[in-house]
């Protein structure tokens, strides 16, 4: 009798050792304020955070990419920030396997991994575990395809791969982003096809998404683009270039890098790079917000006080008032202040914070 309940004890603890981990999961579009509910949460519950940006893993790509300061991360660590050459291209296979190793350390510390960012690709590479094709890049088709138009690169995925040509355009709403275009025609090139993409969950995580209404994201959109050219976003822009950036890598990075490129380059205004670069980022936010359609179970809200005490709520409930390896948190943490108002100061006046 002894004996089968000790080998009962072992198969429970083994089933317990395979549990997956928790996550928190903080998504949406851009200008949403992500990055401070981020730094509320980990204050909150004792956490570390894992940007899920792809370009804010650039090194030099700051106000351009809206990347976080020292200031607002509040003491809270930031992790897959600027730990890449601009000059050459990080890929979401590179980032789940980098990020997934950060998350690992994170919770042999005891923390809880917070992801956050708005690159859905990034987000879902690292939790649902997915495997990529191992296509090695082929430079000279690349800077052949680079001169493709976008109507034309559809086109010609298209009688490569029917099936990959029309995910992409369902994923994009009908817009497409160059990049997966080009890489899916090089994988289907030397592999007849795109296959289907392997996953094998990491993570068990709960995703909160933040959103604002049309009209609310469009404001945001100007105000944060007006506040960093007065910061110096051209400037940055510049001094990229001038350390080797070449203006073709900025447009691939594209939004705002592109856009400054084309001011550099004298091929447009500093006037219609305010209005060019806001009709931009909103087609992107409306891209965002199909891709994260896909997923299911994204709770979501508009960022306002109310909501981010039932944010946190779910959160408690959620990790049961326990770290990433089971100990209680309860009393963990001081309050702090800043918990009570996620706001920035913008030229004299309180705003709600933009990520």
């Amino acid at each position: 009798m002894d004996d089968v309940k000790e080998q009962n004890t072992k198969k429970e603890h083994q089933k317990s050792s395979e549990k997956l981990k928790k996550v928190v999961v903080i998504c949406g579009p851009t200008a949403t304020g992500k990055s401070d509910l981020a730094v509320l949460i980990a204050k909150k519950f004792g956490g570390e955070i894992i940007s899920a940006d792809s370009r804010q893993v650039y090194k030099g790509l700051d106000l351009g990419s809206g990347k976080i300061t020292k200031k607002e991360m509040r003491g809270v660590p930031h992790f897959m920030l600027d730990i890449a050459d601009p000059k050459k291209t990080y890929t979401a296979d590179k980032f789940s396997k980098d990020a997934l190793k950060v998350a690992q350390e994170i919770i042999k510390k005891n923390k809880i991994p917070i992801i956050c960012g708005g690159t859905g690709m990034y987000i879902d590479a690292l939790v649902d575990g997915i495997q990529f094709p191992q296509v090695l890049p082929d430079k000279k088709l690349r800077k052949e395809l680079s001169t493709v138009t976008t109507e034309n690169l559809y086109k010609k995925l298209m009688s490569l791969d029917q099936n990959r040509a029309n995910q992409l355009k369902n994923d994009g709403g009908g817009q497409f982003n160059r990049v997966r275009l080009i890489r899916s025609i090089e994988i289907a090139t030397k592999i007849g096809r795109v296959p289907p993409l392997i996953n094998k969950a990491n993570f068990e995580a709960v995703f909160i998404g933040l959103d604002f209404d049309d009209k609310t994201i469009k404001e945001r959109i100007l105000l944060r683009i007006r506040s960093r050219m007065k910061k110096g976003m051209l400037a940055e822009g510049r001094k990229l270039h001038e350390n080797g950036l070449k203006y073709k890598r900025m447009h691939e990075l594209g939004l705002e890098y592109g856009h400054m490129a084309s001011v550099l380059e004298g091929k447009i205004s500093k006037e219609e790079f305010e209005q060019m670069l806001a009709n931009d980022i909103w087609h992107f936010v409306k891209r965002q917000r199909t891709w994260f359609k896909r997923r299911q179970g994204i709770v979501w809200f508009k960022p306002s006080p109310a909501n981010f005490k039932k944010i946190e709520n779910i959160v408690k409930k959620f990790i049961g008032n326990e770290d990433a390896t089971g100990k209680n948190l309860v009393g963990k943490n001081k309050k702090d202040k800043g918990d009570k108002i996620l706001s920035r100061k913008n030229n004299g006046k309180n705003r709600s914070t933009i990520n």
